[in-house]
Order: structure tokens, then sequence, then C-alpha cells
């Protein structure tokens, strides 16, 4: 099968995954079907933010390729403050350039006019106080817990980290990090002694891209695996100890990897290198944020259960009402993602290094997941990042207690956990109840033996005999439709759109003394680090898709809220079980907003003074940064 269908098509179930030998003998057509039921047809004609990034694919960006082809403007920035023109300046274009892209407003709002057409984007969050905090060491290990991908560190528990790569394949891949390295900064502690008391943490993007990095790297792409190490200082503050970046021997993959330490600095070339080692690093994230976090673990995994729920539960279904709000859109939006996005040659490949190679890598990472663990507190304890505690509030203590994804996290799952619990106890009261209901059995049997085929038979499936398993399941579905895919979507552009701060691409290796480029790291930093990440023309298109993505429409619903609640149901026990769980959201809410304003809990704001907000329940339309859609709509 073709690369563009058998991967870009990915939904990792075997509704779609059809796997055919002959490179010829299918070919993507220009429209993917989606039932009637599962449209727009809602949005008002304002907000047509999804359909933006179609405009951007299909209008915007051969718009700037021919712009960039005629060498009107320079593909490199060639400085930090060129990068701020972005937002203060903007890019100027001919005024004819745009002259056929589709009048959609939310695309046109990136177009404005003052005498001439220019692109002008708006100043992300991250940079609106400092121009500078987001280079500091501090900021970049905050927004591992805080940012965009916050549920991919982990406890380091052994020492040095090992590789779980086939040896006999690709040989040893034991970290190079020595402890004398370590504890350097480890505030007079011995590595011994830091792991012993949780306090070393490890930030793992090596076993993940080896196995795909020879290949990628024989692109005009040039990236590493990498390893940081962080340390959880006594403010409660993450600070980074050591980069680990590494390659593929050249002798071959037999031979494992050479690789090479970098450590802290904060002046001379050493600290220009240290921003390349973290910027390498972020690069690693951004892809695995991107493919992984956010487009495997929230839209693909979820629709199946979208299918399976319309094909065999009744609209009149207690677990059907329960659950239709959490796939308003998904659908559409997956198949407007797999039209622009994900596709073979589409957005992503063209501007985050895993390129031609992302939605394979997608699936093969695939292979990992885990339903039960998408519960916050099953993916907590198994990062290490928390221990059972019954005596706790949320029955799991949290190793770092200033980690404001999983803080609030836990109160929103409590939340969705116990409104969940109070509605299926009153349909369910008993196990023969669950038992007996052909229906509910008929839909858990095709989401796990059809919808997640590849893994019917994995031995975590709850096997739906409980209630306990019903509201365990339903839960968690509403968890990963509402607040996981708010937490690592509706930061993009405030995050991301500093491109900076959030690079997708690599196209130089580290520069080596002796070279013109380490020459140029003492002479001009800045240029050598622009020369490393994104250039101009992915900037754009990066900048453009993003701040749609990190919009919300005017008519969304968010967590709490249905439409046509005043007859969803009849049932008055269900309407105030509904009711309490929508001002227990509310009261969530306002701890939320206490906390940002606790100046002790320093890593929920950090250097470039940012509350973290994005689990706030309520937004308001547009570009918020905050806000938990009921489901994942964009």
């Amino acid at each position: 099968m073709t690369r563009d269908n058998k991967y870009a098509s990915q939904t990792l179930n075997s509704y779609v995954f059809v796997f055919l030998t002959d490179p010829n003998s299918e070919s993507r057509s220009s429209s993917i079907y989606i039932p009637r039921d599962e449209t727009f047809g809602h949005l008002k004609s304002s907000d047509f933010l999804a359909y933006g990034i179609k405009s951007i694919s299909q209008d915007v960006i051969p718009a700037l390729k021919s712009v960039f082809d005629i060498n009107f403007t320079p593909n490199e920035f060639d400085s930090f403050e060129d990068v701020f023109d972005l937002y203060e300046g903007g890019i100027h274009l001919p005024t004819d350039v745009f002259k056929e892209i589709t009048p959609l407003p939310v695309v046109n709002e990136l177009l404005r006019t003052d005498g001439e057409e220019f692109l002008k984007f708006p100043v992300p969050k991250v940079v609106q106080v400092s121009k500078s905090a987001w280079m500091t060491d501090e900021e970049f290990a905050r927004e591992i817990i805080a940012g965009l991908n916050p549920g991919l560190i982990r406890v380091l528990q052994e020492f040095p980290p090992k590789s779980k790569l086939d040896s006999t394949v690709y040989g040893d891949h034991t970290c190079i990090i020595t402890k004398e390295q370590l504890e350097l900064n480890l505030d007079g502690l011995t590595t011994d002694e830091a792991i012993q008391g949780k306090k070393l943490f490890i930030l793992d993007h090596h076993d993940s891209i080896i196995p795909y990095l020879r290949r990628i790297n024989s692109t005009p792409t040039k990236a590493y695996a990498s390893r940081t190490i962080l340390f959880l200082k006594n403010d409660g503050t993450l600070k980074p100890l050591a980069i680990e970046l590494s390659l593929p021997h050249p002798q071959g993959d037999q031979y494992g990897v050479v690789s090479n330490v970098y450590l802290p600095a904060i002046e001379g070339v050493e600290s220009a290198i240290w921003l390349l080692a973290k910027a390498y690093v972020i690069v690693n994230d951004s892809c695995f944020h991107q493919l992984v976090s956010h487009w495997l673990n929230t839209h693909a995994v979820v629709e199946p259960f979208v299918i399976a729920t319309n094909r065999q539960l009744s609209v009149l279904h207690p677990i059907y009402k329960l659950l239709h709000p959490h796939y308003r859109d998904t659908m559409n939006i997956n198949s407007l993602a797999r039209s622009s996005l994900v596709n073979a040659d589409g957005i992503i490949e063209q501007t985050f290094l895993w390129g031609r190679y992302a939605m394979e890598m997608s699936s093969v990472i695939y292979k990992d997941w885990v339903f039960t663990d998408q519960a916050l507190p099953a993916d907590l304890i198994k990062r290490g990042m928390a221990v059972e505690d019954p005596s706790s509030p949320h029955g799991v203590r949290l190793i770092v207690e200033d980690y404001p994804y999983a803080v609030d996290g836990l109160d929103i799952w409590d939340a969705i956990k116990t409104w969940v619990q109070e509605y299926v106890s009153i349909y369910y009261p008993s196990n023969d109840t669950i038992q007996q209901d052909s229906e509910l059995q008929s839909w858990w049997h095709e989401i796990v033996t059809v919808g997640h085929g590849d893994k019917k038979d994995a031995p975590w499936w709850p096997t739906m005999q409980t209630p306990q398993e019903l509201i365990q399941v339903c839960s968690t579905l509403i968890w990963i439709a509402s607040a996981l895919h708010a937490a690592v979507n509706f930061g993009q552009y405030p995050y991301g759109g500093f491109i900076l701060n959030r690079p997708t691409l690599s196209r130089r290796f580290m520069p080596e003394k002796g070279t013109p480029e380490y020459d140029e790291l003492s002479t001009n930093a800045q240029k050598a680090y622009l020369r490393t990440i994104t250039p101009k023309f992915q900037t754009l298109i990066d900048l453009s898709v993003i701040e749609i993505l990190s919009r919300h429409a005017s008519d969304e619903y968010y967590l709490g809220q249905r439409d046509s609640a005043d007859f969803w149901t009849n049932d008055t026990k269900a309407q105030e079980a509904f009711k309490r769980f929508g001002t227990n959201l509310a009261n969530v809410e306002l701890q939320l907003v206490q906390r940002n304003n606790n100046e002790t809990l320093r890593n929920r704001v950090g250097p470039v003074s940012m509350p973290y907000t994005l689990l706030y329940p309520s937004s308001e339309e547009g570009l918020t940064f905050r806000g938990i859609p009921n489901s994942i709509s964009i």
C-alpha cells in the first residue's frame, strides 16, 4: 500500500488498516467519507476554524511558495528580532499574492491591511512579558511539566538510563552521562541519594526516534536522539543537569550509537552550545507532542469509540447519552487532518522533523498504547510521578508537588469520575445489569476486537462485567476527549507560536571545534541558532496552522455544558447529577485561579510570567489559552 494510504489514513484500528503490497494499487481520494450526523453543519459561518486549515493547505502554502520561489523574501531569519517582526511588523507580501485565497475570516485575520497585504501574527503569551525568559534553564524545565507536552517526564529509577530497543539489532544504547557530571549540580547530593529521594527525572526521546534517525538524517534535516536529566530543587522547581545527544553508529545499527553529553553553561561559546542542545531536545519533543501526545493519544484513539457507539448503542441508551457530547466534531476534524495535516506531503510532513516518517512512527508507537493507562492517576503512577496514597484526596501523592498539569488534572479527573459514577449508578446498580445489557456488551466487544483490533488480545482490557469497570472506562474516555486534549492542544500557539521557544525542525548538527560553524557561535550565536532550527517558510506555515488549532469557536460547548441541555434526558436524577458536575467544575476553576495567584508555586507562572490556565474548564471564543471543550473538535 502506498505510504499515503497506509499511514496517513491512520485511525489505529482495523476499520482503516488495510495492507496491500502493490504501491500502485490505491490512490488517495480528495475527500474522506463522514456520516452526515458527524459533519460540521451546526457551525456558524464565522467559525470555520477547521476549514481554515484546509485553506492554509490549499491556498496559503502555494501562495507562500510562489513568493519564496521568486526570492521576494529570504528563507532565513538573521536575528531574534527578525522573529519578533512577525508580531510587530509582519511579513510584507505583494498585494496580489492572496487574491485567490478562499475568504475565510479565520485566515483573513492573518492578512491584515495597512495600505498593503502582509502576514502578521498575535504575540504569543510566552513572550508577552519578557522577550528572553524562554532561554532560561528554569523555563525550559518548567515547560516540561506545564507546557505543551507535560505527560512525558518520568522519575529516573535506574542509573545509567538504559534502552528498551532490541540489542541484537541496535547494539548497546546505555546512556553515557556519568554520575560525576550530574553531581556538579546536585546541591551536595550523590546521584544514588538523588535517585533514592526521587529527585532525578528524565525526558527521554531516545528509543522512539533511533530506529528512524539514520533515514531522517539522510534528508536535509539533521537531528539527534536525546535524553535529558533534571533535578528537583528544594524550591520545587526543576533544573536540567545534562543532555545526551546520540547518532547512529557510522558502521551500522548493530554497533549502537555515538553520543555526546552537554552540560549547562551561562556564558561564552559554551552557553550557545547549551542553548542548541536544548533546541535539539525541544525539536524531538515538538514532534512527539504533535504526532503522539496530540494526534495519536487523543484524536486517533477516540475515533473507534465514536464509531462503535454510533453502531451499537441506541440514541436512547443511557451510555450513548453520557458519551455523545464527547464525540462532537471528532470524526470531522480527523478527516480534515487526514486531508491537510497528517497526510503524505501534508503540513506536518513539511514542517516537522519526522517528515515522511511521521505517521509510520506514530503507528509504531501505538504498539505501546494501553487504554487503562490513559486515566490520569494510572498514567502518573506508571511514570513514577505519583505513588498510591489512600490518605490523599485523589488517592495518589505527587512526587513533584508543584506539577501544574497533574495538580489541576487530578481535580478535573475527580470531577469527571464523580459525575460518571453518579450517572452510571442510576442505570446500572448491579453486575447483572451490566452483563445483561446486550447493547452495552456489543459496544464493548466492537471497541476491543474491531475498533482497537490490533490490541484485542491485550490482557489489560476491562471485561465489562461490573459497574466499576464501566465507570472507569467512561471516565477515561471522557478525560481523553476533553481535558487531555485541551492540555495538549490549546497551548500550541501560546507556547509554540514563538518558534525560538518550540522549534519543529533542526537542520544542522552541533558545531564541532575547528569548524566555521563553531566559530560562528562565538561571533553570531543568534544566527547560528536560527540556521539550525525551523526556517522562515516553515515557520510561517507552523504559526498559521497552530494559531487556528489553538482557537475556540463561538459555539463551543465546554465540560459541564450540553447542547440542548434541557431535554437530553427526562430523568431528574441524571439532571441533578449533571448540575452537581457543573457546580463542581466551577469550584475547581476557582481553586485553579487561587493556585496561579500563589507565588510560592513557582512552576505555575515561571520566568515568562505565564500562568498555567490550560485546564480551566471554561473559556470564551478565540485564542484564550484556557477552556476544556467536551470533545476533540479542533
